[in-house]
Formats: structure tokens, C-alpha cells, sequence
């Protein structure tokens, strides 16, 4: 017997909750497949938009940074242009400072999109064998309330093997959902954490070759 034949037999012997907790773990594996393919891409475009403004703004060119970051469709675009739209109007860092954490705070979300879901999947896959599991026990224990009492012994193992088999595929779903989870949720913090950096990095570079106003004189 292959291992198809031994997962066939073994998914058929945990009982109708097997299913739902397939569904789980399909729709999990579908989401964290999704984002990692969408922060990976985030990152690379990140970078490469990095490297290519980071000597503009070593010299100053404002301008053609701008002209850069508007073709961009970039999450680091998205927050560079707030700051560039500030540099004309404002008269201090914070105030540029400002538009750029209000323009990372609406790429945060989109970056975390989802993922969250990940781990109550693996709660719910983990809830989901228990239940298939204890489903299972009631309905051996009221089978082998009608049996001779010489087949009980017999009959109530192999029912707890089957029923068993639900709890097991359930912690093999909710196992690998929290490790991905975990996964996805260190690599969207790293990412968050390189846009505060770049967007630090933007600031001083901004704050060099623009000095602040100085504060109005007392009266």
C-alpha cells in the first residue's frame, strides 16, 4: 500500500469533521501563499526604488526624485511622495514628518492584510479535531452499548482509533498555520520597520539641504 492509499484511508477513517478541517487548511495555505507572493513583491520593488533615489537625495534632486516616486506604484513611493508634497508648503521637519506617518499608516494595513487570519485558522482547525474527536467517542461509546459484551473491548478500540485520527489531522492543519503565520507576521514587521527607516533617512537627507525656519522672535 503507497502513501496516497494511506492517506486516503486515513482521512476516511476521522469522520465528516475531516472536512471542514481540509477547508481550513486549503483557505490557509491559499492566504499564505497570497502573502508571501505580495510582500516579497512589495520588498522588491521597495529596494529597487531605494537604490536608485538614495544618491538623488544624497544630492539634493528633489526634483527629479519626485518624477521617480510619481511613476511608482510602490508602497515606498506612496509614503516619499507625501513628504515631497510637504517640502514646498512646510516650514519644519515635523510638519513633513507628519505626512509621511500619515501616509504609513495607510500602507501598514495593506501589508498586514489577512494574515491574522492564519492563526485563527489554526485555532479553529485545532477546536474543529477536538470536536470531530469527541463526536467521534459519543458515537462509539453508544454503539457499543448494544453489542455483545465480548466484541465491546474490540469495538470501542478501534472506534477511538478512528475518532482519534480527527484530533491528529487537526493539530497537523493548525501546526503548520501558526509556524506561517509567525513567518508572514516577522517578515511584515521587517518591511514596516525598512519604510520607518527610509523614511528616516528621507527626513535627514531633506533636513541638510533644507534647514528649518528659525521660530518667530518674541514680541
Amino acid at each position: 500500500m503507497n502513501i496516497w492509499d494511506n492517506l486516503v484511508k486515513f482521512f476516511q477513517g476521522g469522520g465528516t469533521f475531516m472536512f471542514p478541517i481540509a477547508v481550513v487548511l486549503v483557505i490557509g495555505l491559499s492566504i499564505a501563499i497570497e502573502r508571501y507572493i505580495y510582500l516579497v513583491r512589495v520588498s522588491t520593488r521597495n529596494r529597487q526604488l531605494w537604490n536608485q533615489i538614495v544618491p538623488l537625495l544624497a544630492q539634493g534632486n528633489f526634483r527629479q526624485v519626485v518624477q521617480i516616486t510619481s511613476k511608482s506604484d510602490s508602497a515606498i513611493a506612496q509614503i516619499l511622495n507625501y513628504g515631497l508634497a510637504r517640502i514646498q508648503a512646510a516650514r519644519r521637519r515635523d510638519d513633513i514628518e507628519k505626512a509621511m506617518e500619515e501616509s504609513l499608516m495607510e500602507v501598514t494595513p495593506r501589508l498586514e492584510k489577512r494574515t491574522h487570519y492564519l492563526a485563527t485558522f489554526a485555532n479553529l482547525a485545532t477546536l474543529l479535531g477536538l470536536l470531530g474527536t469527541v463526536m467521534g467517542l459519543i458515537a462509539a461509546f453508544h454503539a457499543v452499548a448494544t453489542v455483545n459484551p465480548a466484541e465491546k473491548a474490540n469495538l470501542l478500540s478501534a472506534s477511538i482509533s478512528v475518532a482519534m485520527n480527527c484530533t491528529a489531522f487537526g493539530l497537523m492543519t493548525a501546526v503548520p498555520l501558526l509556524f506561517i503565520h509567525a513567518f508572514l507576521q516577522t517578515k511584515t514587521t521587517e518591511l514596516i520597520d525598512s519604510l520607518e527607516m527610509a523614511s528616516v533617512k528621507f527626513l535627514n537627507a531633506v533636513t541638510e539641504r533644507r534647514p528649518e525656519a528659525p521660530a518667530p522672535a518674541a514680541a
